[in-house]
């Protein structure tokens, strides 16, 4: 018999299983983020610029751009797929950009540029760790 079968199951380490429950989490705020901006295209809200056809152009491509990702980030966020951080890093990006360089254009949101900012960074630590986790049970295993 392999080493692997004579282990038998490999449990997931705490590391891991927080890593499950922040991915979902994020995937919650992804979805939220996507009705949001879903709403704001549809114009339920009675807001200064929350129609689609009353938003400048620039608001609308970004609208519409995250409209659609979000959604698609927290499906994948929350199967655990490999593309599922992927699409929430690009509306990650894009949102982080539209505040950070064009706040003439889309105002000052610091509170959701720090907020993707926190989450990469948790991301990253997650990662790091389960990596680290895994080489050091790779060599003493």
């Amino acid at each position: 018999m392999s080493d692997l079968a004579e282990r038998g199951p490999v449990q997931p380490t705490l590391a891991e299983t927080g890593f499950v429950w922040f991915q979902r989490i994020v995937a919650g705020y992804c979805l939220l983020f996507g009705i949001l901006y879903w709403v704001r295209l549809i114009g339920i809200y009675d807001g200064p610029l929350w129609r689609f056809d009353l938003m400048p152009v620039h608001w609308q491509i970004a609208a519409v751009t995250l409209a659609v990702f979000y959604p698609f980030a927290a499906i994948g966020l929350w199967m655990l797929a490999s593309w599922g951080p992927v699409i929430w890093a690009i509306c990650a990006v894009t949102e982080v950009l539209m505040y950070v360089l064009f706040p003439d254009l889309y105002g000052h949101k610091l509170l959701i540029v720090s907020s993707h900012i926190f989450v990469a960074v948790l991301y990253t630590a997650f990662r790091v760790l389960i990596h680290l986790q895994h080489r050091k049970a790779e060599q003493y295993g």
